[in-house]
């Protein structure tokens, strides 16, 4: 008797290609939202963001009504839909650069005023799209095409933590940092994503998910390389966990 052991998601489109390079993590990340849309039967009424850089493929990955932001802009594009439109699940999908750089004060006053919307933030250590320049979570040490001896602390400043900042806002309900590295790390990763969405159901505030990623491409590694790289240098700057959790509280 055969049995059925893995599927395309619903809301994933039947037609789409994957447009990432080999062995980088936005192929794994954006199937386990959209596993996530399917069990809460959130598909039919969600209208995510895009953002500019590597994520901005997803309006030709995820099956629901997608909008395009300017570079940076997610948080207030998605806050004008959820506030118009208050019975809509609403979720952006960004790089670390596009949130945690250029679009810093829009990620962290949408946050301030609560609103309800689930972001999910893929934090690779580069400019992935551009060419590979330094972005907000470059690592100290670490070069790229515009740290060429890699980041200097003194002329570049330091990584930012974005969850442990974004975790001090009152009006975040959820903040966790998961990596993609390991089968066990991936159902971790997602039962986060998960509780981030139903902050969004429940009412609770903002949902925020920081997801440890590999850039093969940029890093000049292999797959295997890169997600070594992810389980040392990167999770001992980036302590993977959860940091807020409004959503087990009200349950």
């Amino acid at each position: 008797m055969e049995q059925l052991v893995y599927k395309r998601p619903e809301s994933i489109k039947e037609d789409f290609k994957i447009p990432f390079c080999p062995g980088c993590d936005h192929g794994v990340a954006v199937r386990l939202v959209a596993e996530v849309l399917d069990e809460l039967g959130l598909r039919e009424k969600t209208i995510g963001v895009a953002s500019v850089g590597c994520s901005v493929c997803s309006y030709d990955i995820f099956n629901v009504d997608i909008v395009e932001a300017q570079h940076g802009r997610s948080m207030a594009v998605a806050t004008g839909i959820k506030r118009s439109k208050p019975d809509k699940i609403v979720f952006t999908y960004q790089g670390d650069g596009d949130l945690a750089s250029i679009g810093i004060a829009e990620t962290i006053h949408a946050m301030a005023r609560g609103e309800k919307i689930t972001t999910i933030c893929i934090n690779n250590t580069t400019y992935g799209m551009t060419g590979g320049q330094a972005g907000p979570t470059t690592l100290l040490g670490q070069v790229t095409t515009t740290t060429v001896n890699g980041r200097n602390s003194e002329t570049s400043g330091f990584p930012l933590k974005i969850s442990e900042l974004l975790k001090e806002i009152d009006g975040v309900a959820y903040v966790a940092r998961v990596s993609l590295d390991s089968p066990k790390s991936i159902m971790n990763a997602k039962k986060s994503i998960k509780r981030a969405f139903e902050a969004q159901v429940k009412g609770l505030g903002t949902g925020f998910v920081e997801i440890l990623s590999t850039c093969p491409t940029n890093w000049k590694m292999t797959p295997q390389q890169a997600h070594e790289r992810v389980r040392g240098e990167m999770s001992e700057v980036f302590v993977p966990g959860v940091y807020k959790d409004k959503v087990s509280e009200a349950i």
